[in-house]
């Protein structure tokens, strides 16, 4: 399956370079948008003379944002009503300052089209990524998963149940996991942390993703500064 990629800002997919990004064809039908501005772009698209029910499949990067932000309130016709049932937002998984992982979040409409998002998801597959299909829901699978677990170990260490380096052999050891909660969110960025949980916490209004005060101190410090 061919696609076009349209660059809309920095793509906190594909910071760099990749297979994916290579393969595109200025030519092809498909259409995926990627960077900061992927929703927008694709909005301003969608309202001009360019059909997107012509498309294959249409892919737009999300960051915690719903995929129906950028598809329910479109004035193209075939968008009225809810979101065109070929058009998907996917999602790279990045935890801070890491390197993307090799998992896409591919995110699907209430109704979507299954020829379009086999052939989105074959698309992803076929540049070497491992995909797993969503709903629309705010925030990602993993975020959506694992944020209450960080903020749950920054409050116990500030509860000061034990220091960080013994939370983190704790579960090391306990639980076999390769690396503890607290070196791997200092290692990628506590004030990224923040961002996700706040983002989070704003559109669920579940408290376990409120961010810890650690988060909110390094957001904060990292605030300041870069001014």
């Amino acid at each position: 399956m061919t696609y076009r990629i349209i660059c809309a800002g920095e793509s906190r997919s594909f910071p760099e370079g990749h297979a994916f990004v290579e393969a595109a064809r200025d030519d092809a039908a498909a259409r995926v948008y990627i960077g900061v501005d992927a929703g927008r772009t694709f909005v301003g698209d969608a309202d001009s003379s360019w059909k997107v029910s012509h498309a294959p499949f249409v892919a737009i990067e999300l960051g915690h944002e719903c995929l129906a932000d950028y598809t329910a309130d479109s004035a193209q016709a075939d968008l009225k009503g809810g979101a065109a049932p070929n058009v998907f937002g996917f999602a790279r998984f990045k935890l801070g300052d890491a390197s993307p992982s090799n998992l896409i979040e591919l995110v699907k409409p209430a109704q979507a089209n299954a020829a379009a998002l086999e052939q989105a998801k074959a698309a992803f597959e076929a540049a070497g990524f491992m995909v797993a299909v969503c709903g629309d829901f705010p925030g990602r699978i993993v975020d959506r998963l694992v944020r209450p677990y960080y903020n749950a170990a920054l409050r116990r260490l500030d509860e000061k149940l034990a220091s960080a380096t013994d939370l983190d052999m704790t579960l090391r050891l306990g639980l076999g996991y390769p690396e503890g909660p607290i070196a791997l969110l200092e290692r990628t960025g506590l004030q990224h942390h923040y961002e996700v949980t706040q983002a989070l916490y704003e559109a669920l209004g579940d408290t376990a993703y409120a961010p810890a005060r650690r988060a909110q101190v390094a957001y904060r410090r990292a605030k300041e500064n870069a001014q």
